[in-house]
């Protein structure tokens, strides 16, 4: 039978859970955590819908023993409950059990009879209810936090327990491929970042074996390759801009600034939080970014991060964006006079960063900012290359092609996300009717390779999504 959603009652999180609670930083703070053991989970490792590994810290067992109320099991929510990151969640990972949580982080347990974790999930990351529970978090309160209380008093829709089975299976095949979409990214990364070493670092590159070495100002480089200095592979070096949050005397064109902090959200197409403002057309005509730029963080707090992260400018992520867009005030933008050389550009850098070599192009102010030193960079650093037209447009095309994949998949992952995210309130709303007269077994995903065109056929879900009606429910009496 086809099902409405609208007017399934909502029910208390505390009605459907049987633990909600976090945890606590082990003494010693980061000093005592260890090489490896068991999981902490904090903040940092929780997104929406997805969890890093990045940064997860470890505990021994006499730690671990200490948080034993907070021991994570498998389909527990994870929900950040403090900071700039509050109401972020995710399912835990099977992979890093076993694992606690701090105090950041909150462990909701649903009742596997009562209600179906990944739907849950699905309807706390909705923009319906994650908006309450953003509301809620902030409280007029200076710092962003949810109380368990307000946890426990949350409210999200309850339907039949099979129909959420179902609900959850259909939003969690979207997952499954932006997973795959996931993987395939970071293996494409990992091979273009050794790739980038083999060939323009250790010169191993097909048919070196034949090539003699020479001296040269950087060291012995292969005979009939050349050493450039960046300040004459760059035609510009721009900073970013900043401007106004609403249009005010000459800032009138709208644009959005890519901060340090966007850069994987928009390389990887995650949901993007770049702001929209408003700068000086002039500004916009010399800041405005183009396919084949590369920016570089430039400011940055010296006690967390070095700076030169970097951000890869190609025709997917100007198309994510949607509109204008111009790097923020703290980055600098690498404009090249061969475009075709920005992924080396962007690898390079990258490399400095991964041998701990670009603080030496870091000034740290006395307030602790960490400030890029860009003309002494663009003085002393150099690309190594052929100087045989036709070897180096190879070589360069073989790195290029990689991260053209990499936007390919990356335009993939975006899609998905707003077809997953479009899709729960259709659910909701009643507007997909659900045939829930048979138990249903969670689907096996098989993605095909990535196309341009794999997702051709979704845009009129996506239109029709973008047309569904508020989600309204009613409170169980």
């Amino acid at each position: 039978m086809a099902a409405s959603l609208s007017e399934w009652p909502l029910r208390r999180l505390k009605d459907i859970t049987s633990k909600i609670g976090s945890g606590a930083t082990p003494r010693g703070g980061k000093n005592g955590y260890k090489a490896e053991g068991i999981s902490l989970i904090r903040s940092l490792n929780v997104y929406d819908f997805s969890f890093t590994d990045k940064n997860l810290a470890f505990i021994d067992d006499e730690q671990a023993a200490q948080l034993d109320n907070v021991t994570v099991e498998n389909w527990d929510i994870l929900l950040n409950i403090t900071g700039a990151s509050v109401a972020r969640c995710c399912l835990v990972p099977k992979r890093i059990l076993p694992a606690r949580v701090n105090q950041h982080v909150a462990i909701v347990r649903v009742h596997p009879q009562i209600a179906d974790a990944k739907f849950v999930l699905y309807c706390i990351n909705s923009l319906h209810f994650k908006s309450r529970l953003l509301a809620l978090a902030q409280g007029g309160a200076t710092r962003e936090a949810l109380t368990k209380t307000t946890i426990e008093d949350f409210e999200v829709p309850q339907p039949p327990h099979l129909l959420q089975r179902r609900i959850g299976c259909i939003l969690s095949a979207y997952d499954e491929l932006m997973e795959n979409c996931q993987r395939r990214i970071h293996i494409l990364e990992e091979m273009a970042r050794v790739l980038y070493r083999e060939w323009f670092v250790h010169f191993r590159f097909p048919g070196h074996d034949k090539c003699h070495r020479v001296n040269s100002s950087v060291g012995p480089i292969p005979k009939g390759w050349e050493a450039i200095p960046f300040e004459k592979l760059l035609a510009s070096m721009t900073g970013g801009d900043w401007g106004s949050e609403q249009p005010s005397g000459g800032d009138s064109s709208e644009v959005v600034i890519v901060r340090g902090t966007d850069f994987d959200e928009v390389a990887y197409g995650e949901e993007l939080r770049a702001p929209i403002r408003y700068i000086k057309p002039s500004s916009l005509k010399t800041r405005g970014l183009r396919s084949g730029d590369v920016i570089i963080e430039n400011s940055i707090n010296a006690k967390s991060r070095c700076i030169g992260t970097t951000l890869l400018v190609d025709s997917h992520v100007l198309n994510r964006l949607g509109r204008d867009s111009v790097a923020a005030s703290f980055c600098k933008v690498f404009r090249l006079h061969d475009p075709r050389l920005a992924p080396l550009v962007h690898l390079h850098v990258r490399r400095l960063r991964e041998d701990a070599r670009m603080e030496y192009y870091q000034n740290v102010a006395a307030n602790g900012i960490g400030n890029f030193q860009a003309q002494k960079f663009a003085k002393e650093e150099h690309l190594i290359l052929p100087t045989d037209e036709a070897l180096r447009a190879k070589l360069i095309e073989g790195i290029a092609a990689m991260f053209r994949n990499i936007g390919v998949l990356s335009s993939q992952l975006s899609n998905l996300r707003r077809t997953r995210d479009l899709l729960l309130p259709r659910l909701l709303s009643g507007q997909v009717p659900l045939d829930v007269s048979e138990d249903v077994a969670e689907p096996t995903i098989s993605a095909p390779p990535p196309s341009e065109t794999d997702f051709a056929s979704e845009e009129p879900l996506l239109r029709a999504a973008e047309e569904a009606p508020p989600y309204r429910a009613r409170r169980k009496t």
